[in-house]
């Protein structure tokens, strides 16, 4: 497969500001850096909503059980199509209704199409099904080519509609990617796109039901809230539900979650070597960068060397951040840092606290020096021409451990710690 596109800053290209010329230029990992502006404080606008989503130009990614629309072709690049082929699902004017409306017709028996609003092109740096670079769709001050993300996977009293969208898109040239769950082959404006969708769509199917109450949940806001109605048509009038904390309070239940997760690469005292963990299910001779979840009251730093120490035995110092990543698998946050092991007894590898690792050691930055150039891959595929049999492996640049590594090799953590 080829290398994907990594992301790019989206200010000037030419950054002299006081802090990069201090600290150095600004790492954009995968799954970051969308060329679209999301124009948050406009889900509510059910006015914008709808002019945006039945415009002529607006786009539509849509997810087969969180499989990708891509091009038959390449299956590096999505396959965008047009309103004509998804309002057979979603019907012409889905957000016709403000969310006082929804809840107020709310009908737990009907299954509503899930549509997130995905942001505006601005500039015609992302292309979709071919629609105007930039222009045509205007609203206010605000003008571009819209995008939405469209679940399509057959569910409910909508199966029969959408397995016939899902037929339809495939005569068009275009094939749902289900070979990988985490599709890391996308170029970098468009894996950005596919990772918030995904994470958008993901996340509304996984809550149907209140987290408070168990009654079924409605999905407002372009996708990004999930509200619980006081009423239920379903017998054919509204029908007073049970009592719910949600429609009294204000509660995060009711919106996408985002899990922090630390991940880090950890340089011996003396700078020469770097530790790098394997778990038992991952191809032999391959290695990464030690990750895990932070935890409540846990600051970041906290985090980096509880997990260190509970997974290697090893201690960490001083502790400075690198870089962040989204995950959407299912809703991480990778949050990239470095540390330094402190000296002596710091620099033990002991794997009898935490059972999660096969295998903890340090490798010298020669070695690691080496696998960035020969040894890079993903998980799910054979090691690139040049690797030596028996030599290191690591995760390849799209992802955040590769970055981690390769600015420890660079020196990057020198000016740092």
């Amino acid at each position: 497969m080829p290398t994907p596109s990594l992301p790019v800053l989206s200010h000037a290209s030419s950054d002299n500001s006081h802090l990069t010329l201090k600290f150095g230029p600004e790492t954009i990992n995968y799954f970051s850096g969308s060329p679209l502006n999301r124009l948050s404080f406009l889900r509510t606008d059910h006015d914008f909503l709808q002019s945006a989503f039945s415009h002529p130009s607006a786009s539509f990614l849509l997810m087969n059980g969180l499989a990708p629309l891509v091009l038959a072709s390449d299956s590096a690049e999505l396959g965008f199509v047009s309103g004509e082929e998804v309002y057979p699902l979603t019907g012409r004017e889905p957000f016709v209704k403000t969310e006082e409306e929804l809840i107020r017709e709310f009908d737990s028996s009907v299954t509503r199409p899930v549509v997130v609003f995905l942001g505006v092109d601005e500039n015609g740096s992302f292309r979709g099904h071919g629609g105007e670079k930039g222009e045509g769709f205007v609203y206010k001050e605000y003008r571009g080519v819209p995008y939405f993300g469209v679940d399509v996977t057959p569910r409910g009293t909508l199966s029969e509609v959408a397995k016939g969208v899902v037929e339809r898109v495939k005569g068009l040239g275009m094939e749902f990617h289900e070979s990988s769950p985490r599709h890391m082959g996308l170029h970098a404006g468009q894996a950005a796109t596919y990772g918030y969708a995904r994470a958008l769509l993901d996340w509304n199917a996984r809550n149907p039901f209140c987290a408070q109450c168990g009654q079924p949940t409605l999905s407002v806001n372009a996708g990004t809230k999930r509200v619980c109605p006081p009423t239920d048509s379903a017998s054919g009038s509204p029908v007073e539900r049970l009592p719910c904390a949600t429609r009294n309070t204000v509660s995060n239940l009711s919106f996408p979650r985002t899990d922090p997760t630390v991940i880090m690469a950890v340089v011996s005292p003396d700078g020469s070597r770097i530790l790098l963990g394997r778990q038992r299910r991952w191809p032999p001779n391959w290695y990464s960068t030690l990750a895990g979840f932070q935890e409540p009251g846990e600051s970041i730093e906290e985090a980096v060397r509880r997990e260190v120490w509970e997974e290697s035995g090893v201690k960490v110092g001083r502790v400075v951040l690198h870089s962040s990543q989204p995950w959407p698998f299912p809703a991480s946050l990778m949050i990239g840092a470095v540390g330094q092991a402190l000296p002596g007894d710091g620099e033990k590898v002991y794997l009898g606290n935490d059972k999660e690792l096969e295998d903890a050691k340090w490798f010298s930055t020669e070695e690691v020096r080496e696998a960035l150039l020969k040894g890079v891959s993903n998980l799910g595929e054979a090691a690139p021409t040049g690797y030596v049999e028996g030599k290191l492996r690591l995760p390849p640049q799209t992802a955040i451990a590769n970055r981690l590594i390769t600015a420890v090799v660079e020196g990057w953590w020198r000016a740092k710690i």
